[in-house]
């Protein structure tokens, strides 16, 4: 039975070189100052935060508004009255200030009589259908080039210089030529457009005949030529036709080739490119020339219609319109008049583009409806009751 000792675990040696476990005993006194050593250092960490801080730049206003407020001899009533001043609205009437506006052009700004001047310089030149007036400055072997007056010159190709055939073409056009020409094609890629001067005469012939069928003119075209439906012409470069309907004699039609035949205007139109002639709205037309606004006539009743009788004179026909039949209430149309009957009635109306007459027949009553009460008595005495109206056309006539 061993001797226990009590110090035998300090008396243990420890083996090798590791030192013993020893126990640290820290005092109230040394936890205060560790804490402390701890606040310094995060103190001096936010001290260093503070001193890599950005700085920021200040202008010289601010930096002076800083210099009077740390001023220490600073006026309070001076510090109210720049206040004041900077509440302020800006008074530009006052005549003391310095403050001037002043633009100046900068790299976002621009020079506006600069940049009209640039769209006006690529302005493209000719629209298609605008007339022009040009100087050829080249001619080629296919067509020819025009001054127009744009970045790059019209172009006309040789097709397009003239009516018809041209066999002469160097001969017929020169270097320097002035001549009017029609844009038929805008500009392509290079800025450069196709003009015309075929186009350009064929639209001033579409012009002229339609001039000439509004006012009723008569016309002489040569014959070149026929088909199954009629008779070919030319006019003014345009290819007119005339119905084998509207021929007089219409049966041996192809013997008028090569010759001349007086005709009028039937359709116009240059949309379509459709010119129609008349021989026989020429013989009418001549008639109709000898007519008068107020002239008492005398024919005969072709047809009643609903709206009115059709009367022969003789080559041409007009209208009596139901509304110009009477100036009394009618029941019927064929009370008053019948087909084949034999009347006179005043003419109203001469259209010679139409080639229609109008005619009239309440004029030559005395009173409302006395056409219908005795028509015998209102168609004797026609002549001497139309030298009465004759003043009211005058009147019409010199009002026009």
């Amino acid at each position: 039975m061993g001797v226990s000792n009590k110090n035998a675990q300090d008396n243990i040696q420890p083996k090798g070189n590791k030192k013993p476990l020893q126990v640290l005993h820290i005092s109230k006194k040394d936890t205060q100052k560790i804490d402390n050593e701890q606040t310094n250092s995060q103190e001096e960490i936010k001290k260093e935060n503070i001193a890599i801080k950005p700085q920021i730049i200040k202008n010289d206003s601010v930096k002076k508004i800083e210099d009077n407020n740390n001023t220490k001899d600073f006026d309070i009533s001076q510090q109210n009255s720049t206040q004041q001043d900077l509440n302020r609205p800006l008074n530009f009437s006052e005549q003391n200030t310095d403050f001037q506006l002043e633009r100046t052009v900068d790299e976002f700004d621009f020079d506006e009589s600069a940049f009209l001047e640039a769209l006006n310089a690529n302005e493209p030149i000719g629209a298609t259908g605008e007339t022009i007036s040009g100087k050829v400055i080249a001619i080629e072997s296919d067509g020819l080039y025009v001054d127009i007056g744009g970045k790059a010159p019209g172009y006309m190709p040789k097709k397009e210089c003239g009516l018809g055939v041209i066999t002469n073409f160097k001969e017929k056009f020169s270097v320097g030529l002035e001549m009017e020409v029609l844009v038929i094609k805008e500009q392509n890629a290079d800025g450069m457009v196709t003009v015309s001067a075929r186009a350009l005469i064929l639209r001033q012939s579409w012009e002229k005949v339609s001039s000439s069928a509004k006012n009723g003119e008569l016309i002489n075209v040569l014959i070149n030529g026929f088909n199954r439906g009629g008779l070919t012409c030319d006019v003014d470069g345009l290819r007119g036709f005339i119905p084998r309907s509207q021929l007089e004699d219409g049966q041996d039609y192809q013997s008028f080739v090569g010759k001349n035949l007086k005709v009028a205007f039937l359709e116009v139109n240059p949309e379509s490119r459709k010119l129609v002639l008349s021989e026989k709205k020429a013989s009418l037309v001549s008639k109709l020339t000898s007519l008068e606004l107020g002239q008492l006539i005398e024919g005969e009743v072709l047809a009643v219609k609903p709206y009115g009788f059709f009367i022969d004179l003789g080559g041409a026909s007009g209208l009596l319109h139901q509304s110009s039949l009477t100036n009394g209430s009618i029941r019927s149309l064929r009370e008053v008049f019948r087909e084949g009957e034999i009347i006179k009635a005043l003419i109203t109306e001469i259209d010679l583009e139409k080639g229609r007459i109008g005619l009239n027949t309440a004029l030559l009553e005395n009173s409302a409806g006395e056409l219908i009460i005795d028509k015998q008595k209102v168609m004797k005495e026609a002549a001497d009751r139309a030298l009465k109206t004759k003043a009211l056309f005058d009147k019409k006539e010199q009002y026009k």
